[in-house]
């Protein structure tokens, strides 16, 4: 395979990965988002008093929900993306070593090509 198809190759793929890593960022933001969201209803809960009210809402409707249980999926939400932060987080510290391979694959290839170039003339 010549140097230029092997340049075009790595040159595709490190596009996907630069890709793939857009995705993932953008998916970080989104339960860094949600993060935030649910801290700030735990945070609310913390200050209600027992004769407070929670709904939850169902569809288009508002039903009466105990505190407690409130409180207990509230928690059991921030648990979710708090894991899913960490896995997310994991993809993304792998993504970015390939890509830095991969980076550093097309510079190499990228001077074998002027080299070769260069010895040409």
């Amino acid at each position: 395979m010549s140097l230029q198809v092997k340049l075009q190759n790595a040159s595709s793929e490190y596009t996907k990965l630069q890709m793939e890593m857009s995705a993932i960022v953008e998916a970080r933001q989104k339960l860094d988002a949600q993060l935030s969201e649910n801290e700030v209803v735990e945070q609310e809960f913390a200050k209600l008093t027992p004769e407070n009210v929670v709904y939850k809402q169902i569809g288009p409707v508002l039903v009466k929900q105990e505190q407690d249980d409130a409180k207990k999926d509230v928690k059991g939400r921030l648990e979710f993306i708090s894991s899913e932060i960490k896995r997310v987080e994991a993809q993304l510290q792998d993504i970015q070593t390939r890509s830095d391979k991969k980076k550093q694959e097309l510079v190499d290839l990228q001077a074998a090509l002027q080299q070769a170039a260069g010895t040409a003339t």
